[in-house]
């Protein structure tokens, strides 16, 4: 009886703390916290029960739903600046939202996290992630530097080229080819358009640049012969 007591004193406690920190309107609902925009309150019956959006997510006062919490870019907190701290997971800043890829050389990917859970997202090829917007949009829009700007080279000293987005013909992709300079048998393919992988041919065929795929060499301008050296031949 004693514990039960303690219990309900201690959150007629907790109650009154609230109520001396807030003042309820006359109706019942919801109202937000003038200076933290994730922060809002819970009148019932003139008593203010402090409460807190998830992690990531904000209180909008004009959001008709019961659960009024949404994402950062989708409510004006105005002058509501203050927000709680964060609580980072391994590709999430915090529990929820839409984030950028943390490489910012990677403007095409972004992360939706869902209570601390990273779902990889990337956007139609030619498009960046603008996490005011939380969407995918064309790239002067989203305004951000250093996409496609990375110090990765192979040993051979192949970069991939500041507009990778697109292929040697000019087509945009997400993952564009190229020939290697030197060996028919060999190309490179740029991750996302940044991150350069070599890759091969099977033996007897080699890279073709214009179809984007391994032929026979007769059909590769300069490759027709590459078989005929024995150090060469499968």
């Amino acid at each position: 009886m004693a514990k039960v007591f303690v219990s309900c004193v201690c959150l007629l406690a907790v109650i009154a703390a609230s109520h001396a920190a807030y003042s309820c309107p006359k109706e019942d609902g919801q109202y937000e916290d003038p200076k933290q925009c994730d922060k809002f309150y819970e009148c019932i019956d003139g008593l203010p029960i402090e409460k807190y959006c998830p992690d990531g997510l904000v209180f909008d006062p004009l959001n008709r739903k019961i659960n009024k919490c949404d994402h950062v870019f989708n409510v004006d907190c105005g002058d509501r600046l203050e927000l709680q701290p964060p609580q980072p997971t391994k590709k999430c800043p915090r529990k929820n939202g839409f984030f950028a890829h943390p490489d910012p050389a990677v403007c095409n990917i972004f992360y939706n996290c869902i209570d601390g859970e990273a779902i990889e997202i990337t956007c139609t090829t030619g498009l960046h992630f603008d996490e005011y917007s939380g969407t995918c949009v064309w790239p002067d829009s989203a305004g951000r530097k250093g996409c496609g700007v990375v110090g990765k080279t192979l040993s051979d000293g192949f970069e991939c080229p500041k507009d990778a987005g697109v292929d040697s013909r000019g087509l945009a992709v997400d993952h564009p080819k190229f020939a290697h300079p030197e060996d028919c048998q060999k190309f490179y393919v740029c991750l996302n358009g940044v991150t350069p992988r070599e890759q091969g041919c099977s033996d007897g065929t080699v890279y073709n640049e214009v179809q984007q795929r391994c032929d026979a060499p007769e059909n590769v301008p300069g490759c027709e012969d590459w078989y005929k050296d024995d150090d060469k031949k499968p």
